[in-house]
């Protein structure tokens, strides 16, 4: 098969799942990945053969999706903040909205020698991109998943990043006394009686324990995390959350009962209350 009789197939076979631009773009990955060459070579063989087993993967990649299954899953790997992070059903598909969270964060902190924890670390794409970014930053990353950490450790060493991975449940954990100066957290907030909404590519593949909360408590997550910084942030030190855009005004309350100050919410590229902030402020 030539690459134009692979995008051809893709949009025929995927055309009730995805719209046009969105199958284009993962027909152009999935061909740089598998034939290991830049979108240009691909456009100037558009109708050269591709060799047999380098087709069968492509057939065999448009039947995966066909079952709604993620892209990145069948890669193996997910863009995030300008690098490559492996990923696995072991962890989250990092979104766009997260490396916005990344982006405040470093815009605010321009300071070095930075402590930062990362809160339900999962694949590490929050604490790697912070190392990355912040100058001489010591940053540690926490979650309960043994299997999530395997992956965050793997990150860790392909982006040359020295992040401290610990399996560590923030639901039982003790709070140092100022240790931090950021601690940051995308936990799980998605509520059960959410789930009718939302796609079967994340339904059927991505971790429910990194996505969902009982509708009877979604604040599950957010009151731990606010009492640990109450105690664990350095004075002045700041913590960043990334929240469900209906329950800005929930998570504001515990942050509040919590003692933090400079309570801010924060607004996504599409408009919706997606982040809070606060600060902890001694008097």
């Amino acid at each position: 098969m030539t690459p134009q009789e692979i995008s051809l197939k893709m949009q025929q076979e995927l055309c009730n799942i995805y719209d046009s631009n969105e199958i284009s773009a993962m027909t152009r990955e999935m061909m740089t990945k598998v034939l290991s060459c830049k979108p240009v070579d691909i456009v100037m063989r558009y109708s050269e053969d591709i060799p047999d087993d380098f087709s069968n993967i492509l057939l065999g990649m448009i039947e995966r999706l066909k079952n709604h299954e993620p892209l990145q899953y069948i890669l193996g790997v997910a863009h995030f903040h300008g690098h490559d992070f492996k990923v696995t059903p072991a962890v989250l598909i990092p979104r766009p909205e997260t490396a916005q969270l990344v982006d405040m964060i470093v815009d605010e902190n321009p300071r070095s020698d930075l402590m930062v924890l990362d809160i339900g670390t999962g694949s590490g794409c929050i604490a790697i991109s912070l190392s990355r970014a912040l100058k001489f930053a010591q940053v540690t990353g926490i979650d309960l998943s043994a299997r999530a950490l395997e992956i965050a450790e793997f990150n860790n060493k392909a982006l040359n990043t020295r992040v401290k991975f610990v399996e560590q449940d923030i639901l039982t954990c003790r709070a140092p006394s100022e240790a931090w100066d950021i601690i940051v957290s995308n936990p799980p907030y998605i509520t059960e009686s959410e789930k009718a909404s939302m796609e079967r590519n994340v339904l059927d593949y991505e971790p429910e324990e990194a996505l969902f909360v009982s509708d009877d408590d979604p604040m599950l997550f957010y009151r731990p995390i606010a009492t640990y910084a109450s105690r664990a942030l350095k004075n002045g030190g700041r913590l960043y959350l990334e929240i469900n855009r209906a329950m800005a005004s929930q998570v504001v309350d515990i942050l509040q009962q919590a003692k933090l100050r400079d309570i801010q919410v924060h607004t996504d590229f599409y408009g919706n209350n997606r982040f809070v902030t606060a600060t902890k402020i001694e008097d």
